[in-house]
């Protein structure tokens, strides 16, 4: 399958400047298969470390640190390590937080040597170890995208249509691409996923396959303990892919528990990428951080196809003939809208609310392009329907046009300040930022 952080891994290989590197995301988006083609494509050799299946290693990383020791050690178990020639993999590193600390000593004293570490609860083993800046680049990666399904389904020619930086005006070739994104709503861009799609081309199959996935997630709570109540991090994770598109508040997360032991376990989930937080903000200038209300906030769920699957939605015959905004009331729409934000590189999204006596308003997403900011709602309404987008544009004059993401073809209402599109050019909208950009 063809991901686009492939790329980066390469630049990565060449670069004057490389340090070791770690790669982050929730648990099977592919990191360890990225890798490995990695390894086998462009390397003599790769030498993959397992922490969490050899523990038996771990006492490499109890004494010094200093790698030429390291690399001896390693050598007895996996044979010769040749800097350049051969990729060291440190793989579900989170099980040994001394190997991410050895990172460090790699960078200073063995330069020449590729090594990429991965794992899906690294946020947990950086917080236990001393870990200075600087000496490591990052590496984010997503379940697959839209385009990158498209790709791995052998329609091509789709994709470079979604890819381009703007619609074409055939509206034949919008509305056909809009046909596939509903079959991407069910599906999701988990890589298993995909895979089973592709393979079988069964809904019945890929939901038994997101079914597995959503257990496997929650057999690795028992992996959070003793930072949060497990239970309550269980419901929690139930309760975000139902709640998304709305205001999230603490107490009523889930009733069950406390406000303090809700947050508790959202906070983890967004530390494991489970979870994304999306902030409100004042929109009145850029960098749109500086106006955030951390406080309050909706949540994206990590795939569409597992929220999807979570939020018991009724998958009928006569589903694929629905129009996009109706699925779910709307939620996938907005779960697909910024799961395509993230994956583009954006660490942070942001939304607008305006909490008024007889004057409340919210719009689903804010992006800023240099130094413009566009509102974008994701909806079926005409121009004159948009209420809260007519209110961000009346209220901030640095706004000068608004974006309807919908499921339709494209039109422009220059009067009204609004540009309409189909729901998958959020592509183009944030094509400028690097899909799982190196930080």
């Amino acid at each position: 399958m063809k991901r686009f952080a492939e790329q980066h891994l390469i630049d990565w290989i060449h670069s004057p400047h490389r340090k070791p590197l770690i790669i982050r995301g929730a648990r099977q988006t592919g990191k360890t298969w990225l890798v490995k083609q990695l390894g086998e494509q462009h390397f003599d050799s790769i030498v993959t470390v397992d922490f969490e299946k050899r523990r038996d290693l771990h006492p490499i990383f109890e004494g010094t640190l200093a790698p030429s020791q390291i690399i001896t050690s390693l050598e007895l178990v996996y044979g010769r390590i040749v800097p350049e020639k051969t990729l060291l993999f440190f793989d579900e590193v989170q099980a040994c937080p001394r190997a991410l600390m050895s990172l460090r000593y790699f960078y200073e004293e063995m330069p020449l040597q590729h090594i990429i570490a991965a794992g899906s609860l690294i946020e947990f083993a950086l917080s236990e170890i001393s870990f200075p800046v600087g000496r490591v680049s990052y590496l984010h990666i997503h379940p697959m995208t839209f385009t990158e399904f498209l790709i791995a389904s052998g329609k091509e020619i789709m994709a470079e249509e979604v890819s381009k930086p703007t619609v074409p005006g055939n509206s034949f070739i919008q509305k056909e691409i809009l046909k596939e994104l509903k079959t991407y709503f069910l599906v999701g861009g988990m890589p298993r996923s995909v895979l089973v799609w592709n393979a079988t081309g069964s809904f019945n199959d890929v939901f038994r396959e997101q079914d597995d996935l959503i257990t496997s997630y929650q057999d690795d709570f028992l992996k959070y303990t003793p930072r949060v109540n497990i239970d309550c991090l269980d419901a929690v994770f139930r309760q975000v892919p139902l709640r998304v598109g709305q205001q999230i508040k603490y107490a009523t997360l889930d009733r069950s528990f406390s406000g303090v032991t809700n947050r508790k376990a959202l906070e983890l989930l967004e530390k494991a990428e489970i979870v994304r937080r999306i902030c409100s903000t004042d929109p009145s200038g850029i960098p749109l951080g500086a106006g955030e209300n951390s406080k309050k906030f909706k949540a994206a769920f990590l795939d569409i196809g597992l929220m999807q699957r979570m939020s018991g939605m009724t998958v009928t015959p006569d589903m694929m003939g629905q129009n996009l905004l109706s699925l779910y009331q709307g939620r996938l729409a907005e779960q697909f809208v910024a799961q395509e934000m993230t994956a583009s590189g954006m660490r942070k999204l942001y939304y607008w609310s305006r909490d008024e006596k007889s004057s409340t308003a919210e719009v689903d997403f804010l992006i800023s392009k240099g130094t413009d900011i566009f509102p974008i709602e994701v909806k079926s309404g005409k121009g004159g329907t948009l209420r809260s987008l007519h209110s961000i544009l009346a209220a901030y004059q640095n706004i000068q046009k608004g974006i309807v993401l919908y499921d339709d073809v494209e039109r422009h209402l220059a009067e009204q300040k609004l540009a309409f599109y189909p729901l998958y050019y959020i592509h183009s909208l944030v094509h400028d930022e690097v899909t799982g950009s190196l930080q």
